[in-house]
């Protein structure tokens, strides 16, 4: 089964219908949901999903909406050493180099964003919706 990091912003994308970007996010987790791909976050993740769905929903729809999210995607959390490399990375974001090293500890080997920037220290692939489909299969 083919295993990836999903970022905040393609999660959002998918939960908030945030066009032009929501077909390809949707597409990704309805393949999630049919078993097809395995999809994986982590809690800051979460946290940062949660965040900006409780100001957009309020606190309980934002719950029931993350409730639904868990029946398709599965959690990696982050150990201290992936924490480490992210604080000491090159990167200047360092939401996305722990979610990299978070992906590298868990031997995920792609990590799913719209974020163009990619480590190459970790080895992990970064890939927009779109490209993971295209290159997987699921989309020609």
């Amino acid at each position: 089964m083919i295993k990836a990091f999903v970022c905040s912003d393609v999660i959002l994308d998918f939960l908030a219908h945030r066009v032009p970007h929501f077909h390809f996010a949707a597409l990704l987790f309805t393949f999630a949901d049919m078993q097809k791909i395995e999809l994986y976050t982590s809690p800051a993740v979460l946290i940062q999903v949660e965040a900006i769905l409780k100001k957009q929903h309020g606190d309980e729809d934002a719950k029931k909406i993350l409730r639904k999210l868990r029946l398709i995607i599965h959690v990696a959390d982050s150990d201290e050493r992936a924490l480490d490399r992210a604080l000491n990375a090159d990167s200047a974001d360092f939401p996305l180099a722990l979610e990299w090293y978070t992906a590298e500890a868990h031997d995920l080997p792609v990590v799913i964003t719209r974020d163009g920037l990619y480590n190459k220290a970790t080895g992990v692939q970064v890939q927009n919706p779109e490209l993971f489909l295209k290159q997987n299969g699921f989309l020609e």
